[in-house]
């Protein structure tokens, strides 16, 4: 173990990496703090100040909007890369989960990557094992939509014949 962060000492940290991911975690974190925050108002504030200065000329709200404009571009691509970031290490800690709980349905392990159709034929899947969630008065009785159809079956019991196909809810 690293006794300075206690991490283990193969575990990557973003202050290791390439030089452009390294820049941009340092500017993701200066530009999240209060010191990004104060820096933003006190330019707007000298901005403002010089004003007169320059007789409220087309050039003085030139240069303010151009540098807006410049900020706007170059943040929405730090702001990207940072929830691509987040998410993805959101997506793997997730799949750990998943893949370590007996009982979890392994076919979430890496759902982001399904197609949507594919999501909304799972979400119908769920969407079933709620219903039959709600007549259980055990909430902890179903682990898996596998076991809950299996066992929702069982309870059932075999259907007369008479009786119809079941309405959609």
């Amino acid at each position: 173990m690293n006794q300075k962060r206690g991490r283990r000492a193969t575990t990557p940290h973003h202050k290791g990496g390439p030089m452009a991911e390294r820049i941009a975690a340092r500017v993701t974190e200066w530009v999240g703090s209060s010191k990004g925050m104060t820096a933003a108002v006190a330019v707007i504030v000298i901005w403002a100040a010089v004003g007169p200065v320059f007789g409220w000329s087309d050039t003085w709200q030139l240069a303010i909007n151009t540098g807006t404009t410049i900020v706007t571009f170059l943040m929405v691509f730090l702001i990207q890369r940072t929830q691509n970031k987040d998410g993805l290490a959101i997506q793997l800690k997730l799949n750990e989960i998943v893949a370590s709980m007996q009982g979890c349905s392994n076919r979430l392990i890496e759902v982001e990557d399904l197609s949507e159709d594919e999501l909304h034929v799972l979400r119908e899947h769920y969407r079933r094992l709620v219903e039959m969630a709600r007549d259980d008065l055990d909430i902890a009785a179903s682990h898996s939509i596998e076991e809950a159809e299996s066992r929702h079956a069982r309870k059932a019991g075999p259907r007369p014949k008479a009786e119809g196909p079941r309405p959609k809810a």
